[in-house]
């Protein structure tokens, strides 16, 4: 059981080092400045888990934060953990600057594995069979206070990838993927 938990983190801490190395390609393309300082707060509501760090300064990204920001995006369902997409945090970074907050996010699902992915998706129709969730790249949030079309207005203002709005179910789905935008329960 040990072996098996020491290879995860392994390639786990491969996977991490993997997205530091390739973070300066992804803060070019955004052109994200310099001197810039970029903060993400994050209560998952499943974990009780807070992450509130600085995750970009002094002209890149922060592997430690970025690595403790992918624990608590886990799976919450079964723990297993994936490397997140850092746009996903600039994506939320420039919504809290929208909407002039410094609230946390309340999580509502981060990374979903393949398995729990597939079981959401028999269950709802709802849920995409090929979600942004298992790449790391797609997050369902709300933040308290903030009324959801307000969220819902910054994430389409932020450009960043895809936004769903789930009014019913309280939260709105915010992703790193191509721009596109769609309405659910």
């Amino acid at each position: 059981m040990q072996a098996k938990i020491a290879r995860r983190g392994l390639l786990f801490g491969a996977a991490g080092a993997l997205a530091a190395v390739a973070a300066p390609a992804v803060v070019r393309a955004q052109g994200l400045e310099t001197g810039a300082v970029r903060r993400a707060a994050l209560h998952n509501l499943h974990t009780g888990d807070f992450f509130n760090e600085v995750f970009y300064a002094n002209g890149r990204y922060m592997p430690d934060a970025l690595a403790e920001a992918t624990r608590v995006l886990r799976d919450w369902r079964n723990g297993e953990q994936h490397p997140i997409d850092p746009r996903l945090f600039d994506a939320l970074h420039d919504i809290n600057v929208r909407l002039e907050s410094n609230r946390p996010f309340l999580v509502i699902s981060g990374y979903r594995s393949p398995h729990t992915n597939a079981m959401l998706n028999r269950r709802s129709s709802g849920v995409a069979k090929k979600s942004q969730h298992m790449l790391g790249k797609a997050i369902d949030v709300r933040v308290q206070g903030v009324e959801l079309r307000h969220l819902r207005s910054a994430a389409l203002d932020v450009s960043a990838g895809g936004v769903g709005y789930y009014p019913v179910s309280n939260f709105v789905h915010v992703d790193v993927g191509r721009v596109r935008q769609w309405s659910g329960a």
